[in-house]
Parts: structure tokens; sequence; C-alpha cells
């Protein structure tokens, strides 16, 4: 059982910047049972949106619309990834998400793929 548990939420001021970090646990990596992470995130009465994804080969997808102020990465020992976001705007306020899904054959931004979540934190960015 894939467990995840994120932390580095907290409060910033438009321009600053975060990281965030997913520590995974419960995975064993082998070559027929791939692992993807992703990061997703919800504002309030808005949808789960998908804001990056990195497998277990350190390849990566990020949102287009996040592109170069968002970017994924993971740890020496692969078992953390973190998402550095920088130059953070009021429109970035939402919790969010890491999730895991076992077997990764895309890296998708798709949230209806992935099995395994964690509980959020909070990303407030106030003007």
């Amino acid at each position: 059982q894939v467990q995840l548990v994120e932390s580095g939420g907290g409060s910033v001021q438009a321009g600053g910047s975060l990281r965030l970090s997913c520590a995974v646990s419960g995975y064993t990596y082998t070559h027929s049972l791939r692992l993807c992470v992703g990061w997703f995130r919800q504002a309030p009465g808005k949808e789960r949106e998908g804001v990056a994804v990195i497998d277990d080969l350190g390849y990566t997808n990020h949102a287009d619309s996040l592109k170069g102020r968002f970017t994924i990465s993971r740890g020496n020992a692969k078992d953390i990834q973190y998402l550095e976001m920088n130059n953070l705007k009021p429109e970035d306020t939402a919790m969010y998400y890491c999730a895991a899904v076992v077997p990764c054959s895309i890296r998708s931004l798709s949230s209806s793929y992935y099995n395994y979540w964690g509980q959020g934190t909070q990303v407030t960015v106030s003007s």
C-alpha cells in the first residue's frame, strides 16, 4: 500500500516561493510496476487540476499553464518528490495534493488516473 504525506504548504505574498514535499512509502521499484507521482491542486469551487508529474526514471510532465513557474523534482533517495513554486500568484491559492499511481504507463495530469492520494497541504497566496 503506497502512502503519501505532503508538507511545505503555507501562506506567502504574491511573487514569493514555496517548496512542497511529498514523502512516498510502501513502494519498491520493479520494472513491471512502475510508479508515477503527481501534484494536483484544487481551489474552492473548482475542479482538481493537474500540476506536474514525475516517473521513477525522473521524466516529468508539467501543465502548460504553469511551466516556468512550477517544477517537479525528486530527492536522491527517490522516495521524496518536490514541487518548487516560484513567482506565486493569488490564483495559485489552493489545496495541493500529492498522488501516486502503480503501475504507471503514462505521465498523466488527469486525477482519475491516480489510485493513491495524500491528505493535501494548503497554499495561500496574498496580493
